[in-house]
Formats: structure tokens, sequence, C-alpha cells
């Protein structure tokens, strides 16, 4: 069941970060929500890390492996942010510019390996990158709506691309 649920949980789980991101950015989510989930994706992410380590030994597994051992780094980072006082704020953009980015090598790295649908991985990897400049351009502008529309672009693109992975890979 372990097995399955490392398999297939990142299908759902990975849409339901992003939504959940997105809501917070609208205002829908308290901080206090915000930090409890953080601390429950850091469990996760940690349990995810140590289970599946010797099955991810090799190739793109490898790469993802790695992917969810630095991500869970940069999400206790993130979970520290919210208990700190100076320097909180940056913590949590490091962990949220992260996820953005991290998940754009794995993607890189299964379409490089042959996937049969290399170009959904690479289109992937794209919008991923590319929400994530959407993103950081809201930043430096003020423009809410651009924080958005990159997260948006970032949750539909992972998401594409790892139900392809959990169920077409």
């Amino acid at each position: 069941m372990l097995r399955q649920a490392r398999e297939y949980g990142p299908a759902a789980l990975v849409p339901l970060a992003w939504g959940f991101v997105t809501a917070a950015h609208l205002g829908a989510v308290a901080d206090e929500t915000l930090f409890v989930a953080h601390v429950v994706m850091t469990v996760l992410l940690a349990v995810f890390a140590v289970t599946g380590r010797r099955d991810m030994r090799e190739g793109t597994l490898r790469v993802w492996w790695s992917i969810v051992a630095v991500g869970f780094v940069v999400t206790l980072l993130g979970t520290v942010g919210f208990r700190v006082g100076a320097g909180g704020a940056a913590l949590q953009a490091v962990a949220l510019f992260a996820w953005m980015l991290l998940p754009a090598v794995g993607f890189v790295d299964t379409a490089r390996r042959g996937a049969d649908r290399a170009w959904l991985y690479y289109g992937a990897a794209l919008g991923s990158l590319l929400g994530a400049g959407l993103y950081a351009v809201g930043l430096l502008v003020a423009v809410p709506a651009l924080l958005v529309a990159g997260l948006a672009l970032v949750g539909v693109a992972q998401t594409a691309g790892i139900v392809d992975a959990a169920f077409g890979y």
C-alpha cells in the first residue's frame, strides 16, 4: 500500500498543493493553516524520501528522489519561515521558488531519457519555468494577477507532468 501511495499520491498532492498555494495568495487560507500544510508536507516528503530511497537509486527515479530530498529541505525552511521574525518571508520565498523550479529538472530528465510523451515533460518543465518567471515579475511590479497567473501555470504544468508520470510512464 505504501508503494502505491508513493507511485500515485503525487498525482493528487501536486495539484492540491498548488491549488492551496494559489488560494493562500487569494486570501482564502489563513497563515496558520498554511503553516500546518507545510508541516504536513514536510512529514510526507520525509516519509517519501526515506521509504522510496531503495526503489529510486537509478535513472530518472534517482533524479526524482533527489528532487524530493531537496524539496524536503526547502519545505522545512518554508515551515521555519512561519515561526521566525526577520527572514521568514525569504525562507518562504525560497521554498516557493524551489518547488516551482525543482520539478522542471525532473521533467527534462524524464523527457531526455526517452519518455513516450517527451513533449509533455518538456512542456511541464517550460510551464514551470514560465510560471516562476511570471510570478517573479508579479513580485517585482506588485501585480497580484501575475502572481496568481504564475502559480496557475506552474500548477497546471506540473500536474500534467506528474499525472502522466504516475499513470503512463
